[in-house]
């Protein structure tokens, strides 16, 4: 069976990165299947990058190979790495970006990407190393090279972290923090379903403060007026804030990994 590469980038589809990159796994591994996660994380945004594979990981197989560059850092001391978890090899810079997943996927080895025969060239370029490294790492892997042949074995605890308070319990509820903004403007928090859940708390039953900002809880987005603030878990499985119609981030300027979020028992009156 033909392995599946994904690709999660901040390249854009104005210039012709994106192509490049694929046409570097193409002629190494010409019967892969790639597919596009996305590449509109916005420049350099790691958060962006982190949250987006942590989501994306589940629905694919354990054999899958996740490229994901997001790289402020290219050229610099930051290591290459490739990781293998019990669910999917991961691809890409030591920045933090994988970090989500590895809270969930158990990482089994990780290796920096050191062997220059697994690069398209021995000379890399300083500035595209999803071109040079992470492209060609990725589709060598899935043409049956291991893991082990692509570098130096490093200590999983190793991993640069991009890490997120946890989420607290309180007399009245939960407390946790902003992860994610997304394209439509929702806002997107550490607090899970099955976290809230495990409290035994039904959508009618509770409601969310954030700014100061007290937000009443909803099934989906058309249950309030157009223009409405709400709180409700979104299709991922995380408590979000949302404006039917709107933008909460607009709204509320919220900062990701700070910004605290209050999850109260009572939904707001």
């Amino acid at each position: 069976m033909a392995a599946t590469i994904t690709l999660l980038t901040d390249f854009g589809y104005q210039d012709a990165y994106v192509g490049i990159v694929k046409g570097v796994i193409a002629a190494i591994a010409p019967t892969a299947t790639v597919i596009d996660l996305t590449h509109g994380i916005s420049p350099q945004d790691c958060w962006a990058a982190r949250f987006n594979l942590l989501n994306a990981y589940p629905y694919f197989d354990a054999d899958t190979i996740h490229v994901a560059v997001v790289d402020p850092g290219v050229g610099a001391a930051r290591r290459g790495i490739a990781i293998k978890t019990d669910h999917g090899t991961f691809i890409g810079p030591d920045n933090g970006i994988f970090s989500g997943v590895l809270s969930q996927a158990r990482p089994q080895k990780a290796v920096t990407l050191t062997n220059a025969k697994f690069w398209r060239s021995p000379t890399p370029s300083y500035t595209f190393h999803g071109r040079d490294i992470f492209a060609p790492a990725a589709a060598h892997l899935a043409s049956g090279v291991s893991l082990e042949s692509l570098g130096q074995a490093i200590a999983p605890e190793s991993l640069t972290q991009l890490t997120l308070p946890a989420v607290r319990e309180t007399a009245s509820g939960l407390v946790g923090v902003v992860q994610h903004c997304d394209r439509f403007g929702n806002v997107i928090t550490t607090i899970s379903k099955n976290r809230l859940l495990a409290q035994g708390r039904l959508p009618q039953e509770w409601s969310l403060m954030i700014n100061r900002v007290t937000i009443p809880s909803v099934k989906t987005y058309s249950d309030c007026p157009p223009g409405t603030l709400v709180a409700l878990v979104g299709s991922h499985g995380w408590v979000e804030i949302a404006v039917n119609g709107g933008s909460a981030a607009q709204t509320l300027q919220p900062q990701v990994g700070t910004t605290p979020v209050y999850l109260q028992q009572q939904r707001a009156t």
